[in-house]
């Protein structure tokens, strides 16, 4: 059955093309599995929350644009009769009525890991936004700060250079400012010259567009919207983590060619059930935020985080920009699922408040994850894996100008990361162990770390069933065939000079357990020396340096300046390589060549259990059985404009006229 969707319609409508429904909402209460509901052009002022899903693969319930058109799902709605209060600064007064249970500028943002705002030092910022034609304001925390004639004068303390994270640097000038009063909510807004009752005017009222507020409703592809303007809450993984768009605990959904932005904190939430946790650090400081955070993988493996029950998710070809905490978030319910060919760009850019859980994409227990063919630029951090990343596969990605690319914390491995392109000055903040960097391009440094104070459970293989706890202590992870460039960051070291010092073999790293045993000094731990690295063939530019006795080593003298530049869709790497680093050659890569973690006992292996082999390059061409090390197949001497990214969407089994590749 199909079901068409228009502004034009009505809901006591029958629902087909010459007679539609006004809503999606009335829609997606009236669709069974099998339907598809087939959505026009328009402007959708609701919080869609469907009231069953699909069955199974073959029998999922479809909401989809109309072939051609643009339907637009916002948070927000349209606010006119604002009066002029002084100068440039605009009020008007709203009935708390038209909120109903969600009033987003009464109620703070508040959670765990929060830092700013934080309780009892910095003043409230909300969950609420506004927009003039289109584009978000800035909150401010008194008043008289909207009289202000530039925002970035009064945030400079935890703003950095706030005009280069938007792509319109006059509007931070335009701020505004919510003050509560009994049963009615009072807004002022500095417009910048602009007259609010002749310009489009909006505020964010919805937690969400696209969201069941049940459990377990599976089995949905959300195709083609625009979704914008929701006024979601921060969302740590001890929180229900709420998007403008997500599955809510459930299996089995498609997000994809959608286009997403302007979202107080997270656009695409793959997150917990608030059964495993809410904010409970945050309220009570009963315990620490790490006893919670493990209490709330046991509360999910409770309710039923397994496989085929929780995750298996698709989130593809969509555009997710401006963002306050991240494009796509995730707890437990990202597991087995594949991220892939979304451009994600300025998220947590505009700094109106931080915490410890903003990232381009920032996933916790995203176990058999992949994450492939996404280009994240211009945030905070571009992604950060954190807590059992286990079987995670960061493959053929590409990250520049962010102030960090890559994060993983606290997991064990195996984690793969292969065929990337890290642009940016700080390329991996390490507080991991067991992770494999294969033919990638490291334009940054590298900061390792150990984690002593919090143990992290570990899984069985592809699957949720816990099988241990450690800690994390460093080390133990594979290095081969990148190209590290002379990185400009001001953390970490260039190369893997970080490594120093560390066993190249298992014989090695025993030897020195029995030293410290022998010593009889083990300060109440069990001895944990320096852990392993296993590195080959791997070519160093510039200043960056290898660790001692590395097989296959190439040092390159000249250095390789890397730029970026996008010609239509398409994204290109353009740097002159030196004769020596394009005559530089490897062997192919795979399973067999990687080993085990020590913690773990898991190989670098596909979810299904079979051998990876990493035999092609950032965009799908053939490596040759050698080839060139790094991202790409082929190297040559001089001048290289190398695409290692294809932004069009393709829609059928031609091959890519960029790369020639058929498939991502």
């Amino acid at each position: 059955m199909q079901y068409h969707v228009s502004p034009e319609g009505s809901d006591t409508a029958q629902g087909g093309p010459d007679n539609p429904f006004r809503t999606i909402g009335h829609a997606a209460q009236v669709a069974m599995p099998g339907d598809i509901v087939i959505v026009h052009d328009g402007v959708y002022r609701e919080w869609v929350d469907p009231r069953r899903g699909g069955t199974c693969e073959a029998d999922r319930i479809v909401y989809r644009a109309a072939d051609g058109e643009k339907p637009v799902i916002k948070g927000s709605e349209i606010i006119c009769g604002w009066s002029r209060y002084k100068d440039d600064v605009w009020r008007v007064t709203l009935d708390d009525a038209m909120f109903g249970d969600y009033n987003p500028y009464r109620q703070p943002l508040f959670g765990d890991w929060l830092a700013m705002p934080s309780r009892g030092e910095d003043p409230d910022k909300h969950p609420g936004m506004v927009f003039l034609n289109g584009r978000a304001l800035y909150e401010v925390t008194s008043l008289e700060d909207t009289f202000a004639p530039r925002y970035r004068d009064h945030v400079k303390d935890y703003v950095t250079d706030v005009a280069c994270a938007i792509d319109d640097p006059e509007m931070t000038q335009c701020v505004w400012y919510a003050r509560v009063e009994d049963d009615r909510t009072v807004l002022y807004a500095n417009f910048h010259g602009a007259d609010p009752n002749e310009e489009c005017v909006e505020i964010a009222v919805r937690r969400s567009c696209f969201f069941p507020r049940r459990h377990h409703v599976n089995y949905i592809t959300v195709s083609g919207f625009e979704l914008c303007q929701a006024a979601t809450q921060w969302a740590p993984p001890t929180s229900h983590q709420v998007g403008a768009i997500g599955p809510n605990w459930a299996t089995g959904w498609i997000i994809e060619r959608n286009l997403v932005h302007d979202v107080k904190c997270s656009g695409i939430s793959l997150g917990t059930s608030e059964e495993t946790g809410d904010n409970e650090w945050y309220r009570t400081e009963r315990k620490t935020g790490h006893q919670y955070q493990l209490e709330a993988v046991f509360k999910g493996l409770r309710i039923g985080w397994k496989k085929g029950f929780v995750g298996s998710h698709i989130v593809r070809d969509n555009v997710i920009h401006d963002c306050g905490q991240n494009a796509i978030v995730g707890h437990m319910g990202g597991a087995f699922s594949t991220i892939e060919h979304n451009h994600i760009y300025r998220i947590g850019a505009r700094r109106e408040f931080f915490g410890w859980e903003v990232a381009g994409i920032k996933l916790h227990a995203a176990l058999d994850a992949r994450i492939l063919d996404n280009c994240v630029h211009d945030c905070s951090l571009g992604m950060w894996l954190d807590w059992q990343a286990q079987g995670v596969r960061i493959s053929r990605n590409v990250f520049y100008d962010n102030v960090c690319d890559l994060e993983i914390e606290v997991t064990h491995g195996p984690c793969l990361i292969d065929n990337n392109a890290f642009c940016s000055a700080m390329t991996y903040d390490n507080y991991a162990q067991g992770t494999a960097f294969v033919n990638n391009l490291i334009g940054g440094t590298i900061s390792n770390n150990s984690v002593l104070d919090r143990f992290t459970p570990y899984h069985y293989p592809h699957s949720t069933e816990v099988a241990g706890n450690a800690f994390v202590y460093g080390g133990d992870d594979r290095y081969a065939s990148n190209i590290f460039l002379d990185g400009a960051g001001t953390l970490g070291s260039t190369g893997l000079s970080a490594y120093r010092g560390y066993p190249s073999t298992m014989a090695e790293y025993l030897q020195s357990v029995h030293d410290i045993f022998a010593s009889g000094v083990t300060n109440g731990h069990d001895p944990q020396p320096v852990q392993m690295l296993y590195s080959w063939d791997n070519a160093y530019v510039g200043e960056a340096e290898g660790p001692e006795g590395e097989q296959g080593t190439t040092h390159v003298a000249s250095p390789v300046n890397v730029r970026c530049e996008f010609k239509g869709d398409d994204l290109y790497l353009l740097f002159d390589c030196p004769t020596e680093l394009a005559d530089k050659k490897a062997a192919v890569v795979g399973t067999a060549d990687l080993g085990v973690p020590r913690i773990v006992d898991e190989r670098y292996e596909e979810t299904d259990g079979s051998d990876i082999v990493i035999d092609t390059d950032i965009v799908g061409r053939q490596r040759a059985e050698l080839s060139s090390v790094g991202p790409f197949a082929e190297l040559h001497p001089g001048s290289n404009r190398q695409l290692v990214w294809c932004g069009a969407v393709r829609t059928t089994d031609d091959a890519c006229p960029s790369c020639g590749v058929k498939e991502w």
